[in-house]
């Protein structure tokens, strides 16, 4: 019997680590072949080639070269292009990760070539429709034929919005999976910088909500030099932020003694740095998760968050950047506190998230097989 054909669709920092995971399991299956396809939403190197490196993720076989854009401009140059993947290689499935517009365009491809779509990390919800992301999560799931629910909370939501059960599964989430497996091995990063392991806080600043909105920006930054003053940051920056906080002039780079400003750092080096924190401060979804992974106290510089329970288990804490006071308020509750909970009764899962999604395609398949 000849292998399915899954065609993985990638563009973006998270989906590289999320790739990994999922994509170690396909390379042990004889049932399955996998294509990857990097649309190039993030093109910078920092961004991009390195997690191919460092996480061993076979190179994409299609790389697409997209770069950056307007949302229309970006999202319909992938869809255009990946129509003409999918029409040469007829995929089985198509597989997307998350909320991007690489994520929006994949599954729009596919479903117009009547090839049916898997969407890891399905029936997240912030609520926020301003939110680019909130947008794609919404039209992909409704789009999908499997969604891969990694909360029980994503899974009722899903229901909710009248979506089959037939179609939903709880697979817990591949990020934690990835947390386990390389989380075990620290990298040299803190010597190289000289830190001490909970003596600093790691800082990422990148969605366009904050970058977008200098008030909000300058915000973030002058409550970051209070709190530098007793605690030094580590800011791996983001491209835009970079560019942003330099045209602006909002912190004199590479001046202020107590901000620290990184360029992207890898996957491994990143799981070192948030694992040795004695505070997260961000806007990710991912490093939320990322900070619970391994038991370090996280505060959230946005409006809402899709992981709620990170909030509910007491080691995340929203803080929207509407005052220095409040920022600086918050840093203070959430500095030295712990979770009501451990891991124990995780919601993310037993770290068996890719083996679970691996599975649920197999049975689709072979079910799909059975009706024909």
């Amino acid at each position: 019997m000849q292998p399915k054909k899954i065609l993985t669709i990638v563009g973006a920092r998270p989906q590289f680590i999320k790739a990994t995971v999922v994509s170690s399991q396909f390379s042990r299956s004889s049932q399955f072949e996998e294509i990857m396809v990097h649309t190039g939403q993030h093109y910078d190197a920092n961004m991009s080639d390195v997690f191919f490196e460092e996480l061993g993720i076979p190179q994409p076989k299609h790389h697409l070269g997209i770069g950056s854009g307007g949302h229309g401009m970006q999202t319909g140059r992938m869809l255009e292009a990946l129509e003409g993947v999918m029409l040469a290689e007829q995929p089985d499935w198509v597989l997307v990760y998350g909320d991007t517009n690489s994520t929006l365009a994949g599954a729009l491809a596919a479903v117009k070539l009547h090839i049916p779509v898997a969407h890891v990390e399905a029936g997240l919800r912030s609520f926020n429709r301003q939110m680019p992301e909130e947008i794609n999560r919404v039209l992909t799931d409704h789009a999908s034929s499997l969604l891969f629910a990694p909360t029980q909370t994503a899974l009722e939501q899903l229901k909710k919005e009248g979506i089959p059960d037939a179609r939903v599964l709880w697979t817990g989430d591949v990020m934690y999976d990835a947390a386990l497996h390389f989380g075990k091995n620290p990298t040299g990063i803190l010597q190289t910088l000289q830190l001490e392991p909970k003596s600093y806080v790691l800082a990422t600043i990148h969605r366009a909500e904050n970058t977008d909105n200098l008030e909000r920006l300058r915000t973030i930054f002058a409550a970051f030099a209070e709190l530098a003053q007793s605690h030094p940051i580590l800011l791996p920056l983001h491209p835009r932020t970079r560019h942003t906080l330099e045209r602006e002039g909002i912190v004199p780079l590479g001046v202020h003694s107590g901000i620290h400003l990184l360029a992207p750092v890898g996957y491994l080096d990143m799981v070192t740095l948030t694992k040795g924190a004695a505070l997260v401060a961000t806007d990710s979804g991912g490093l939320q998760k990322e900070a619970f992974f391994h038991r370090v106290p996280c505060v959230t510089l946005r409006d809402e968050t899709e992981w709620v329970e990170l909030l509910e288990l007491g080691w995340n804490r929203l803080a929207p950047p509407h005052s220095v006071g409040g920022l600086t308020r918050a840093f203070e509750l959430v500095l030295g506190s712990h979770g009501s909970h451990g891991l124990e009764g995780n919601p993310y899962g037993a770290g068996d998230a890719a083996q679970r999604i691996l599975n649920a395609l197999d049975t689709e398949i072979n079910e799909q097989e059975t009706r024909a």
